[in-house]
């Protein structure tokens, strides 16, 4: 190291690299851990306030890491990079979904998908040794984070708090039809406003649901189950790993190594515009079919993909089938399963338990991909291209569940959401469903 004027050996250099990249995980895990606590405490608005100075912190240090000759804040630069991330994402989606109507909900909470896939591909472009991929240039290019947090403290100064959480949480009933007015731009606003009383008066009394309460409560049993699944197969899916396997096969394909950098653009750009096409369908095919037979055609499409590699020394255009069918897997993850998971916190769960849902949905998709990237590698040593039958058996029984089991929540409010799982959570006690004290949504 420079900085200390002596070498490094071949093996604490890849210890040090493998921590940089492990420590966004980690970061991320504690930002969601806090998502459950500082929007509760102090608001949606102010806790993604708080989140954009992490970022422009991350960003700083970043720039100077290379001047400082510092590996260290490189690391603590990418661990507040996860801790952005982490928290950014539930508060997003807690603030877009209390703050949007349920004709939109869906649409509005699926913007954050389509975002992070234009992140996908702007990180890619970007990336590129025309452009910022150069060894004077990478402290600006993991800088490059810090410009959409600025541009987000700066706007969200001027946006008011989620209405949901001023007339729910704090019975601000008033600050919360000023807020609706400002952001829907409508003065007819009494079914909304009713809706809400409703879900308080369902809630009176009610303090905020821990994690605990939220993982042992049986009035949230099915709705924590439909959480988990998607947002574990988000990693299980294999759409990782199949990104991973992309270069060998392009390689195979006689795809030059310079060129391969623009493939991987173009699988990032055709997720961007599925998960785009995905948000103008998701309020009017619904959550349930969007996710459960996506589940099932990438299950149906990597057992062919997993046939095909298989068979592809047989004849010379087998290899291109299979860059067919990796852009085909992407496709249907993108339409489906990658941006309806985004939503299903702020559709399944009721004011008091949400920002306890958010937690335990972000803790299961980082612990996940944590899982993943750590085993992987192993996996594909030990199983080859079959590896991804791993996948198909997890994609064919969550799609298998989605599609029986749950509950359509397209243009239903809260307590109807509430009360169709409520069917489920009480299928054989009936009677106890007018009894319980911690789901009061169904005396309504």
């Amino acid at each position: 190291m420079l900085r200390y004027e002596a070498p490094v050996d071949e093996s604490a250099d890849q210890l040090i690299w493998s921590f940089i990249v492990a420590v966004l995980s980690l970061g991320a895990w504690a930002g969601a851990i806090h998502s459950g606590s500082l929007p509760v405490t102090y608001g949606r608005k102010k806790a993604l306030l708080f989140n954009n100075v992490v970022a422009i912190v991350a960003a700083l240090l970043m720039i100077f890491s290379r001047m400082a000759k510092s590996f260290e804040m490189i690391l603590l630069g990418r661990f507040l990079y996860g801790y952005n991330v982490g928290l950014g994402l539930s508060v997003h989606l807690m603030y877009l979904g209390e703050s949007s109507p349920k004709k939109l909900r869906g649409f509005l909470t699926l913007t954050t998908s389509i975002f992070i896939g234009f992140g996908k591909i702007a990180g890619q472009i970007i990336g590129i040794k025309e452009m910022m991929g150069t060894e004077e240039m990478w402290p600006y290019l993991l800088a490059v984070s810090g410009l959409p947090a600025i541009l987000q403290f700066v706007t969200l100064l001027f946006f008011p708090e989620a209405p949901r959480y001023l007339y729910i949480d704090k019975g601000d009933a008033e600050g919360s039809k000023r807020a609706l007015q400002w952001l829907w731009q409508e003065d007819n606003l009494k079914l909304e406003l009713d809706d809400m009383q409703k879900e308080r008066e369902s809630t009176q009394g009610e303090k905020v649901k821990t994690v605990k309460d939220v993982l042992s409560s049986r009035c949230v049993r099915w709705q924590l189950l439909t959480l988990a699944i998607p947002c574990a197969g988000v990693q299980f899916c294999g759409i990782n790993a199949l990104y991973f396997y992309a270069f060998d096969i392009f390689r195979e394909s006689g795809v030059p190594e310079d060129q391969m950098h623009y493939l991987a653009i173009g699988l990032g750009a055709t997720e961007l515009i599925t998960v785009t096409l995905c948000s103008f369908l998701i309020d009017r095919s619904g959550r349930k079919k969007l996710m459960g037979y996506g589940y099932l055609l990438m299950g149906v499409t990597m057992s062919l993909l997993t046939v095909m590699l298989s068979i592809k020394d047989l004849n010379s255009w087998i290899p291109y089938v299979n860059i067919g069918l990796i852009f085909c897997v992407i496709g249907i993850y993108g339409l489906g399963p990658s941006g309806v998971s985004m939503a299903l916190p702020a559709d399944l769960f009721l004011q008091a338990w949400r920002p306890s849902a958010y937690v335990i949905s972000g803790t299961i998709s980082w612990l996940s991909m944590f899982l993943v990237g750590m085993l992987f590698g192993y996996i594909v040593d030990g199983l080859g291209q079959f590896c991804f039958l791993i996948f198909v058996v997890y994609c064919f029984l969550s799609g298998a569940f989605l599609i029986h089991f749950v509950p359509e929540t397209k243009g239903k409010t809260m307590v109807e959401i509430m009360e169709d799982f409520n069917k489920l959570n009480y299928k054989n006690s009936g009677a106890d469903i007018e009894k319980t004290n911690d789901c009061l949504t169904t005396k309504l």
